[in-house]
């Protein structure tokens, strides 16, 4: 090499040190707490979003004839109510035993709500009472029915007002299902879920004595239920004969395992198998099936305690 080129070598490094050496370094992002979340738009007013998008269950929104302006939905207000008969007796659904409270204003609990909607809209609640998606009412697992509870949404501190008068929701560790419109009003019906905090309220009886007696409760035949009957169990059959089942639920009142019915079916759609009820021992169990035989029920029961957190009972009819 010589002289005039190794010259040439050296002012070419001396210019590329002198333009790294003063270029700016990029510091790593540093934050001290996690980046707020911006609030989610109601399902209606997204760009783009589709009718019937959202909520916790696939496709299960609000519809293309969803009612105007339910944001401004008042909430419910309390007033004082006789216990349903049969909704607040002790039930098993899912491998728990509920219990559920004598009374009211002694609850507070913080956790995950969802909300359900049009494949439940117009289905038997546990009370007896026809589902309605844009009213404002809740489903819980222990809370009395009916009964009053304010829901405050722990990220924005907004709060409403519902009406409980449904059993629920079982799976997922969610503490409440809200009715859509009370989800909306919330602000969770984009992602379908939010952290709540669940307060009962009592009413206060003699204050509003004086609106149960206006408005008795009504003791007339309720409409005919909308969805299919279950089939009546089929006759005991020997084992191996399709007459295995795996048992999800046990209630005391039929108005209890028809709602729990109608969740489980949402749940296991496109499952291939049947759910349905049968009366055993003075309870009315929800069951799915059937099963080829014990074996198979037993396999599949394993796959399901993964699912459910627990394992269903099998049982032959």
């Amino acid at each position: 090499m010589n002289k005039q080129a190794g010259l040439i070598l050296l002012l070419f490094a001396a210019t590329m040190l002198a333009a790294c050496g003063g270029a700016p370094v990029r510091q790593p992002e540093v934050r001290s707490s996690p980046a707020p979340v911006a609030e989610s738009q109601p399902v209606s007013t997204r760009p783009g979003a589709q009718p019937g998008a959202g909520g916790y269950l696939e496709g299960d929104g609000p519809g293309a004839d969803a009612p105007a302006n339910l944001d401004t939905t008042p909430d419910a207000v309390p007033k004082a109510e006789p216990p349903h008969p049969y909704a607040n007796r002790p039930y098993a659904a899912l491998g728990k035993t509920y219990t559920p409270l004598a009374a009211s204003g002694k609850y507070k609990e913080r956790g995950i709500a969802s909300w359900y909607g049009r494949k439940f809209h117009g289905q038997r609640t546990s009370s007896g009472e026809v589902y309605d998606m844009y009213g404002m009412t809740a489903a819980h697992p222990t809370l009395p029915i009916p009964s009053y509870a304010r829901v405050t949404r722990t990220a924005t501190g907004k709060s409403v007002v519902v009406r409980v008068n449904d059993r629920g929701p079982f799976l997922h560790e969610r503490i409440m299902d809200l009715s859509y419109t009370a989800a909306l009003k919330l602000g969770i019906t984009g992602n379908g879920s939010g952290e709540v905090e669940v307060e009962s309220i009592a009413a206060d009886t003699a204050v509003m004595a004086p609106l149960v007696a206006a408005e008795p409760v009504r003791t007339e035949p309720l409409p005919p239920d909308p969805a299919p009957k279950a089939a009546a169990p089929a006759p005991v059959a020997a084992p191996g004969s399709g007459n295995v089942y795996l048992q999800l639920g046990a209630f005391k009142s039929q108005q209890g395992a028809e709602g729990f019915l109608t969740r489980m079916r949402a749940e296991f759609e496109g499952s291939g198998k049947q759910l349905g009820l049968y009366r055993k021992d003075d309870l009315v169990r929800v069951h799915i099936g059937p099963y080829t035989s014990q074996d198979e029920a037993r396999a599949n029961a394993e796959k399901l305690h993964k699912l459910l957190g627990f394992k269903p009972l099998v049982n032959l009819h």
